[in-house]
């Protein structure tokens, strides 16, 4: 391996090497829920409360393809990326998360037991991100 590689990593921050664990982290529940919306959207929209319909299916598809982009991508920075990019995708996926947890906790049906489950995960991610990022203070001398 090049040198220029193990100087970056002797020199990334705590608040850096917090953000990628979060983001391989994510980038692998995202891909589960990417596999369960690819192959049973039906199952999918069930634990949502949702009443399914193919259309609805194929709605469930095609986000779950798009889930896998992004979990390639986050595993992607948090492997590779400068800290930089790792710090913004870390502020990218902290909203992101808050909304996935807002937006499911409005689903226009009764809520279950999956349903907030769901809304918790994207809340403890976000939270997750805003501890790794230093609650946007100078936690870590090094940044």
């Amino acid at each position: 391996m090049p040198s220029h590689f193990f100087r970056r990593k002797a020199t990334m921050s705590n608040a850096d090497n917090r953000a990628r664990l979060v983001l391989k982290t994510g980038s692998l529940v995202f891909g589960l829920s990417a596999l369960l919306l690819l192959a049973t959207p039906a199952l999918f929209n069930e634990l949502l409360g949702l009443a399914t319909n193919p259309d609805l299916e194929w709605s469930m598809r095609m986000i779950g393809i798009t889930l896998v982009a992004l979990a390639g991508n986050m595993f992607s920075v948090a492997s590779r990326g400068s800290e930089a990019s790792v710090r913004f995708s870390a502020r990218v996926m902290q909203a992101s998360a808050f909304a996935l947890g807002v937006l499911t906790l409005l689903i226009p049906t009764a809520q279950t037991w999956f349903t907030i489950g769901y809304a918790a995960i994207g809340f403890s991610f976000s939270i997750a991100y805003t501890i790794a990022l230093g609650f946007g203070s100078k936690a870590d001398p090094q940044q």
